[in-house]
């Protein structure tokens, strides 16, 4: 098999075909950098156009591309091979940040309890900096040597010089076991990255609906605190969404943060109560779509567990949002093979 992968953009790149290898690989192999993160057609990140080509696919989630996205010759570049000359376009061209791609050496100076399956970690960062990336984007963490690694977010801004993540004890998760059970102040921990593509639109002036399920508010607090830093005035509807009272995390932090723009507003949703409480109820989705009439001018950034983020895009394109204007993170568990539920 022999032929040219061109991707169109300013400037255009181009990369042999690699027999076997799929579009995404063959890109990388060659030193083009592509949008990409989970490689297994789980997230959506390595989306694109194909605007003429002979290809093969892959098996993929349909959280990822969804019948109506593959309807309009949209396809995963991570799951589709190229049997000859091909072209493709990515799906917001103009919008695209690339960071260069940096294995840091960190060490842990702070390790907290944010909720009861929840541990928040601030590293600095002692080698391999410096480390620049678009709030909301995740890295790769590995803990120890024998220890697989997994992706988190940054809850940081990215113009802060230590990073934070928000780590959730996933069932039978090898990284999060060790970080709940073995993991101490001082540890060495290696940070590759940055990943992702759901991450803050600079040039986007208009209003921002942030989502975040979980620990998903970490992408989310990046997003939303890099935003008002930008722009004061911004107006910034935050929606957080857990089970019950002892999932919620950060809370003062939130408030402190309104107090200081009072242009933002906080939403934090119980989706399954233990009791009755002073707090809204329901689910996230519902809740978004009440209080919305019109996403007219939005952005909006969504991170959690799929099947929230999948509901979420879902119910935000009903109410006329475009695909363009919608940025996900779904946060797999690491039996989906995947990126961990982060």
């Amino acid at each position: 098999m022999s032929g040219t992968i061109r991707v169109l953009g300013s400037p255009p790149r181009s990369a042999p075909v690699l027999t076997g290898e799929t579009i995404l690989a063959s890109l990388l192999q060659a030193g083009v950098a592509f949008p990409h993160n989970c490689q297994a057609g789980n997230c959506g990140a390595c989306k694109c156009e194909l605007v003429e080509g002979d290809t093969l696919e892959l098996p993929y989630s349909e959280y990822a591309l969804s019948p109506e996205e593959r309807a309009q010759n949209l396809i995963l570049a991570c799951r589709t091979q190229a049997w000859g000359d091909c072209v493709v376009r990515l799906l917001d061209a103009e919008e695209l940040v690339l960071h260069p791609s940096r294995v840091l050496r960190c060490r842990l100076i702070a390790f907290d309890d944010l909720t009861h399956d929840i541990k928040g970690l601030r590293l600095s960062i002692e080698a391999g900096g410096p480390y620049s990336f678009s709030a909301g984007q995740h890295a790769k963490l590995k803990f120890a040597p024998g220890i697989s690694e997994r992706d988190y977010s940054m809850a940081n801004r990215p113009d802060e010089a230590e990073l934070e993540f928000h780590i959730r004890h996933v069932p039978r998760g090898e990284a999060s076991d060790y970080v709940f059970t073995c993991l101490h102040l001082g540890a060495e921990i290696t940070v590759s990255g940055p990943l992702g593509n759901a991450y803050l639109r600079d040039n986007h002036r208009g209003p921002i609906l942030a989502v975040a399920g979980g620990s998903g508010l970490a992408p989310i607090k990046s997003i939303v605190e890099t935003a008002l830093g930008a722009d004061p005035q911004r107006q910034v509807h935050l929606y957080f969404g857990v089970r019950d009272e002892r999932d919620v995390y950060l809370e003062s932090h939130l408030a402190s943060l309104r107090e200081r723009h009072p242009n933002l507003t906080v939403q934090i949703v119980l989706s399954e109560p233990s009791r009755p409480r002073a707090r809204r109820e329901g689910w996230l989705t519902d809740a978004v779509s009440s209080d919305f009439a019109s996403f007219e001018g939005f952005k909006a950034y969504v991170a959690g567990p799929p099947i929230m983020v999948e509901t979420m895009q879902r119910a935000l394109r009903g109410k006329g949002m475009a695909v363009r204007d919608v940025h996900a993170d779904a946060f797999y568990g690491q039996a989906d093979d995947a990126f961990n539920a982060r």
